[in-house]
Formats: C-alpha cells, sequence, structure tokens
C-alpha cells in the first residue's frame, strides 16, 4: 500500500512531535482543575498562564488580551455577537468569500437582532474591492468590518494595513479570521491593526478543539458561553489545560522555523504550479495564486471533464488527500460558497491543495501525475 500523500492542510494539520510530547506530559502530570485552590489546580493553572504568555509575547500582545476557546469557530462567533450586544454596533460589513464561522454568524444576527449586513464587493480574482469598502464605511461609519487574513479555499491575502486605515478612519472596529494565517507570518498585534482576532491551534501543527481569540484593551465584551468565571469571566467552561499547552508550544515552533518553512512550502507550490501547467494544459488557478496568496494554499481549475465528486474520491484510492473546499461543510463536496461567489464554471472542477512543512517535492509530482491520469482517463 502506497504511503498517503496528504495535501489538505488547510483542514487540518500533522501535530508536531513535540507538541505531542508536551500534550502527553500534561496528561501525565497536570490533572487538576485549574479553578481549584489547592496543589494540584494550582499547577494546572500555571500551565494555563504560562502558555497565554507565550502566546502574547510571541504576537506581540498582551497576555491580558488572549483569551482561550475551543477554536476559530467559537472566536468569531463570540467577538461578532459581543461587537452588537456589548459595544452596541449593529452595522456589519463582511465579504461573500468569507468563513461560515462568519457568514452564519452574521445571517444570525441579522435575523435575530436589530443589525445590518452590508457585503463588499470582490475584484475577478477575489480581493476585496478597497474603494467599495470605503463607499460603504461612508456610507455606514461606526461599523465593525469583519474580512478574513487569508482566504480558507483560494489563498487570497487581505491587506490588512490599507484596511485597518480605512477602519480608523471611519470609527470602524476590525475583526479578522486569522485562523489561516496565524504561525504561517510573524504577527505583530501591538501596532493596532487589528481589534479583534480568531486563532485556532490545528492549524499550524497543534492540537485539534482548542484556540483564541485577541480582543485589543479597551473593548469590554462580555461572555459568549456562560457559566463559570473561567478566563477572566469571558469565557466559561474549565480550560482544555492539555490543549492550551499544545498550541502555545506549536506556536513556539512555528516561529522557530517560520523562514525556512516559508521558504520549502513556496517551492512546493511554485513547483506545482508549473508541473500542473505542463501536464495538464488549459489548467488554471482560482484567486491570485502567483501574486497577493498564503504560500500554502492553492485552488486549481481543472479543463472541463471529470468533476470534483469523481475527483476526490478517485485520488483518495490513490492515497491521496485534497478538498474541494472547506472542511467545514459536513464532507460535502458540492460547489462551494467561494466557487460560486467568484461565479466560476460549474463544468470546471476545482481542488484545494494545501502545503504545510512535512510534504515534499517528490509528493507533488507523485500528486500532479496522478491527477493527470486520472484527468486523462475521463
Amino acid at each position: 500500500m502506497n504511503p498517503m500523500i496528504y495535501f489538505d492542510n488547510a483542514a487540518s494539520t500533522q501535530m508536531h512531535e513535540e507538541v505531542i510530547k508536551v500534550i502527553t506530559d500534561c496528561m501525565h502530570a497536570i490533572y487538576g482543575n485549574p479553578s481549584s485552590v489547592h496543589e494540584a489546580g494550582r499547577r494546572a493553572r500555571v500551565v494555563v498562564e504560562q502558555s497565554r504568555r507565550t502566546i502574547a509575547r510571541l504576537l506581540h500582545a498582551s497576555p491580558s488580551e488572549i483569551f482561550f476557546t475551543s477554536g476559530g469557530t467559537e472566536a468569531s462567533n463570540a467577538l461578532l455577537w459581543g461587537c452588537h450586544k456589548d459595544l452596541g454596533r449593529r452595522i456589519f460589513i463582511t465579504g461573500r468569500l468569507e468563513h461560515p464561522a462568519v457568514l452564519k454568524t452574521l445571517e444570525s444576527l441579522e435575523k435575530i437582532m436589530d443589525v445590518e449586513v452590508h457585503f463588499v464587493r470582490h475584484q475577478p480574482n477575489g480581493h476585496v474591492s478597497l474603494d467599495h469598502l470605503e463607499e460603504l464605511l461612508k456610507a455606514h461609519p461606526s461599523a465593525v468590518v469583519s474580512l478574513m487574513h487569508a482566504n480558507n479555499e483560494i489563498g487570497n491575502l487581505l491587506p490588512l494595513k490599507n484596511v485597518a486605515a480605512l477602519c480608523a478612519q471611519y470609527g470602524a472596529l476590525f475583526h479578522s479570521d486569522t485562523v489561516q494565517t496565524i504561525g504561517k507570518f510573524y504577527t505583530d498585534l501591538s501596532k493596532g491593526v487589528l481589534d479583534f482576532a480568531a486563532a485556532s491551534a490545528h492549524k499550524f501543527h497543534g492540537p485539534k478543539g482548542v484556540g483564541f481569540m485577541f480582543v485589543k484593551k479597551g473593548h469590554a465584551l462580555t461572555p459568549f458561553v456562560t457559566g463559570g468565571g473561567q478566563e477572566r469571566e469571558m469565557r466559561a467552561g474549565t480550560e482544555n489545560v492539555c490543549g492550551i499547552a499544545g498550541m502555545a508550544k506549536a506556536l513556539e515552533m512555528a516561529y522557530l522555523d517560520m523562514e525556512s518553512d516559508q521558504k520549502h512550502i513556496s517551492s512546493l507550490k511554485q513547483a506545482c504550479m508549473a508541473l500542473l501547467l505542463e501536464k495538464i494544459p488549459g489548467s488554471a488557478f482560482y484567486g491570485d495564486a502567483a501574486g497577493s496568496s498564503l504560500h500554502t494554499i492553492m485552488n486549481i481549475s481543472l479543463p472541463e471533464g471529470k468533476q470534483a465528486d469523481m475527483l476526490l474520491p478517485a485520488l483518495d484510492i490513490r492515497g491521496i488527500c485534497v478538498s474541494s473546499g472547506s472542511a467545514c461543510s459536513s464532507g460535502s463536496i458540492k460547489k462551494s460558497a467561494v466557487m460560486q461567489a467568484l461565479n466560476t464554471n460549474p463544468e470546471r472542477p476545482s481542488i484545494r491543495v494545501s502545503f504545510s512543512r512535512y510534504n515534499t517535492l517528490e509528493e507533488v509530482q507523485h500528486f500532479v501525475q496522478h491527477l493527470s491520469d486520472i484527468h486523462q482517463s475521463s
């Protein structure tokens, strides 16, 4: 049986061995509840707060600005609801290409609360129209702008500083889903670019089921999850101590190897694009794959022929894991909302390929060859 080739790192990543060790050591030694006052509880509390300080230090934030959650989806839900119920904002500006964690949350807010949602236009390649964003902000000052740093399906990067400048000019708050970029770039949250951010550990070689939200000082939010007084009364529920420890270690490892990982993964993406154009004439790439795009993600547009619902199982049989879009769609391989918003040709199948530090050039070559063989057999 051939070894598996895993090219679905935008959905989830393989954990670092060092992270696994930190988690298993924690499971053996740290079993107290961090809210308990006895020694076992105090040991757990030390792990949680040391992890918070590590994450804050790496991101140039204050520990008081970092709150642990179950992941990026919970973080974005909590932040967007908090902007309305605690900060009184009722106008939200977002894009059609955002993650469901944002779009569905804003849909709920619009249905339940006195909230308006406006959508910024995108250019044909998927980049946000900054001119239209400014038009919306002029018409709706003091709005909340929610735009992701890197699109999880096509990889386009948002010019954070430009958007932040517009938000500051018109008194808007800026929330960004940074799930795909935390741990991929050096991030300095002290510069005041973002008011709110969401992150998830399993996107940067950490464990699943744990993440955090960044809340800039001065924004007083109340709990989204209520109950106990954990996370300085910002998020009820006993903390995932070992998961938090693993997440902090994963971010440490990401920063330690950041430059070499960027170079390695970028070379894989470039090689994959070149090989696809050579082996499958007529191939193209959605988004701005060769421009302002995340080095870990590419979305392939194949010539008309076999559809994605046939391609993905065929690749899976050959031990190659890819996707057709977000992993948050219950296994569905129907045309994604992002592809629909980009008005892509439904006769051209699309495949999202996402790389990590663990992938190799040989895997890229095998993938392209298998994809070419499958496509030619259709």
